[in-house]
Order: C-alpha cells, then structure tokens, then sequence
C-alpha cells in the first residue's frame, strides 16, 4: 500500500507498515479492532487508512446504537472505585 507520507509528520521518525489493535468506544460499549497502521518507529505515533477509519465510525455507530449482533464477546471491563 501506497502511504501518503514518507516519515512520521510528528516527530520525522520512520515509518513502519504494522497490523495493530484499535480500541473504539461507543456509549458504554468498547470494540477492539486489528487494522493496518504506519506507526512511527520513534514516537509510535498511527497514521491510519481512510479505509480503517471509515470502519471506525461504522463501529462506534454500532456501539452507541447498541448493535452489538456479530461481534464476539471478550471478557467484561470494571470500573475501580
């Protein structure tokens, strides 16, 4: 895949092509999502695919709509008082 960009817009650093987890939030929902990523060798900042964002705000909808039909069950998240 072609990126738009050939060193982090941060910091400069390198750019490495990675498949990495997205954590999404929607109402009291949390999706966790692999899609693929330049992430910076030096600051480990992402730059995403307009494709993976697009999948994103489709899955935050979801969430907030509480249209969890087809997503699999990971586990259950506390809140520590």
């Amino acid at each position: 895949m072609k990126w738009p960009f050939d060193k982090c817009p941060l910091c400069g650093g390198e750019l490495v092509d990675r498949i990495v987890e997205k954590l999404l939030r929607g109402g009291v929902d949390t999706a966790v999502l692999k899609v693929q990523a330049e992430v910076c060798a030096r600051c480990a900042g992402r730059i995403y695919t307009q494709k993976a964002i697009r999948q994103f705000e489709a899955v935050r909808a979801r969430l907030e709509k509480k249209e969890t039909a087809g997503l699999q069950p990971v586990g259950r998240t506390f809140h520590v008082l």
